[in-house]
């Protein structure tokens, strides 16, 4: 066997090997970094949700006290 065809016998599954272990570890970095995208985007939707809960909830208590007063007029009023 010529020295060229041995070297390339030996050469060729090994960079075989080491090109499909490159491969997967871009794949477990690329997905990684997919899955840490997707938790950040789930956090800010979650503090949005928070953020217009005590909005709402603002509101419903400003709403509350305007009653109180009202009521309290309307008592004045009979």
């Amino acid at each position: 066997m010529s020295e060229p065809i041995y070297l390339l016998t030996l050469f060729m599954p090994l960079a075989t090997i080491v090109l499909v272990f490159g491969m997967r570890f871009i794949v477990a970095i690329k997905k990684a970094k997919l899955q840490a995208e997707g938790e950040e985007a789930y956090r800010q939707i979650a503090e949005r949700a928070v953020v217009a809960q005590e909005q709402t909830a603002a509101a419903l208590a400003d709403l509350q006290t305007r009653i109180i007063v009202i009521e309290k007029v309307l008592k004045q009023v009979e």
